[in-house]
């Protein structure tokens, strides 16, 4: 590949360093290899760009794709040729686009998700010739869903709000993906996936009316997965607690703790767990080297500098001061050794 990035977990790709003449057909190839093999047209391929970005969660992946407008074409042949016998969610960010599958078709906007069975051919335009197309794509599996093959059927190609409730906290999950994804530790990644899965699960399911389908075992890890977004998403509230948590959710703290004794860690420990990897992100970013080390444990819900100094040497072994220094002196010795190979 050209241009490729590779940031565990992230991957990113471009067509920047492709000859302009080369990059539609380079696109296509790569999407026949990371989507699935579609056939792709597009009144720009003189000048066609399109990058990347795509998060391995341990068996689940989510996508980032921006591209010039285009046209694509998934037909029987591409089907036989490789079919993953998935589904994929997606999520329009920008520019609207217009698809149909199984005699379905719509016209989504910004904020709107739909799904594709890739069994089955479709067909995807880019409306806006005038911009860039954004899309988030969650990949899932054909029996990653708790929901049959037939219901999923009503769905295909239709067009899913995704601004409030289930589907609002689905966008915001998935656009936060590749950040947070990045800040974390290996053995987290699984965690993120479920999450990812299990509000796609649920966001589904209310579209058909058929949560009283779930498995009681189903509703349970959906609600865990509403919980993980929502203390991702207010990390930087100071106050944020159990208490809270379990306010905002209907249920009460006691409920709340039950949910938490199958992790391996109380709330207010996954908590102040992922406020650290935050900052020790943040930290180690060379964007950030200018930033005050108070500013940034502030950004991160912690209430004092000392409280977060204390608690940064108690689970890392080090200070962050001294953190910072090692990762932005190996960050710069290997920019170094890029420039000089």
């Amino acid at each position: 590949m050209h241009n490729t990035v590779e940031r565990r977990p992230v991957a990113s790709v471009s067509t920047d360093a492709v000859p302009r003449k080369e990059r539609l057909a380079w696109w296509a190839h790569m999407s026949a290899h990371e989507i699935v093999p579609t056939a792709l047209s597009s009144e720009h391929a003189d000048d066609f760009h399109g990058r990347a970005h795509s998060v391995d969660l341990a068996g689940v992946r989510v996508a980032e794709f921006t591209t010039s407008p285009l046209t694509g074409r998934r037909s029987p042949s591409h089907i036989r040729w490789h079919d993953p016998d998935g589904y994929q969610l997606f999520l329009v960010h920008d520019s609207p686009v217009r698809l149909e599958q199984r005699r379905h078709d719509s016209y989504l906007q910004a904020g709107d998700f739909s799904v594709f069975d890739t069994s089955h051919p479709y067909a995807t335009e880019f409306v806006d010739v005038g911009r860039l197309t954004r899309l988030t794509i969650l990949f899932l599996s054909g029996d990653a869903l708790p929901i049959p093959r037939g219901e999923m059927e009503r769905l295909l190609a239709h067009k899913l709000p995704g601004r409030t409730g289930t589907g609002g906290m689905l966008a915001r999950y998935l656009t936060g993906l590749r950040e947070h994804a990045a800040g974390c530790d290996p053995e987290e990644l699984p965690r993120l996936g479920t999450i990812a899965v299990d509000l796609a699960a649920a966001f589904l399911a209310g579209r058909l009316g058929a949560e009283g389908r779930l498995t009681p075992e189903s509703r349970r890890r959906a609600l865990t997965a509403r919980i993980d977004a929502f203390i991702d998403r207010h990390l930087g509230n100071p106050g944020l607690g159990p208490v809270g948590i379990a306010a905002h959710h209907h249920i009460s703290v006691r409920s709340l703790h039950m949910l938490f004794q199958q992790h391996p860690e109380t709330v207010s420990a996954t908590i102040r767990r992922r406020r650290l990897e935050r900052c020790r992100a943040d930290l180690a970013d060379p964007r950030l080297r200018d930033r005050p080390i108070s500013e940034i444990s502030l950004r991160w819900g912690f209430k004092t500098a000392a409280e977060f100094s204390r608690v940064f040497r108690a689970a890392y072994g080090t200070s962050p001061r001294d953190h910072r220094r090692q990762a932005l002196a190996a960050e710069d010795g290997f920019s170094r050794h890029l420039i000089g190979s």
